[in-house]
């Protein structure tokens, strides 16, 4: 069943006290927007022994994924060091796995790390399920994960013009946080260090706090897409790490 959307006053009334911290944790005002990288597309391929894998997924995230999980997104980053991506959606059939779709894309402006720890400015590695959504527009819908619409997501006014609409569309990656809650709830399970607020949401031109972030058009096709009952997850990380 999908949420309802829920007034801005209500909203701001639950989360208001941590708000400024999580969509910190996001996206910042300190970051300077660049040029948009160049659409790329995964540089490995699935090796003819293992037809219909995950092309640059090695066993050893492949064996993290579900067995039930039906939809996969991937992010493919161009090096450990480097802010530039491409996400690409992958979904499951007899045969195993198909490419749907893909996008440039951007990640922590520092990179990549599989120990990711608040403000270091890095996207953590790793596979991570996806079952929440939501932000400042209206849901693309129909059908789609859980949306929550609510003027708490908007970036706040004080950070420079490219970002103010970064959390217009938002899909919560499930890392440090409780699933099945709006994608701003402030809980931190494994605690504040640890960080959180990893995102997928729109792409401002450059490097992020540790979410990916990809165009409006790319946001709107997978929230219109990934479906619960599918158990989508997202496989992210630099490319050579997803390949070792």
């Amino acid at each position: 069943m999908r949420l309802t959307a829920l007034g801005p006053t209500v909203f701001r009334g639950v989360f208001a006290a941590a708000a400024a911290l999580l969509l910190t944790s996001c996206g910042s005002g300190g970051e300077t927007p660049g040029s948009a990288g160049d659409a790329r597309r995964p540089g490995a391929r699935a090796s003819s022994a293992d037809p219909g894998g995950l092309p640059g997924v090695s066993g050893r995230f492949r064996e993290q994924i579900p067995e039930n999980t039906r939809q996969v997104v991937a992010v493919y980053g161009d090096g450990a060091d480097r802010a530039t991506a491409t996400v690409v959606l992958y979904t499951k059939d007899g045969a195993g796995w198909k490419k749907r779709a893909d996008w440039p894309a951007h990640n922590g402006k520092k990179g990549w790390t599989p120990d990711h720890h608040e403000d270091d400015k890095r996207s953590p590695v790793g596979v991570f399920t996806l079952t929440d959504a939501g932000g400042v527009l209206a849901d693309p819908g129909p059908g789609g994960l859980p949306y929550t619409r609510s003027d708490a997501f908007a970036a706040p006014r004080a950070w420079a013009a490219s970002h103010w609409h970064d959390f217009d569309l938002v899909i919560a990656i499930d890392y440090n946080r409780v699933k099945g809650t709006p994608p701003n709830d402030p809980t931190r399970p494994e605690g504040q260090s640890k960080g959180g607020s990893i995102w997928l949401h729109l792409d401002h031109g450059s490097g992020t706090s540790g979410c990916v972030s990809l165009s409006e058009q790319g946001m709107r096709h997978l929230l219109r897409t990934l479906e619960p009952d599918q158990h989508p997850v997202v496989v992210m990380g630099d490319k050579a790490s997803l390949r070792a």
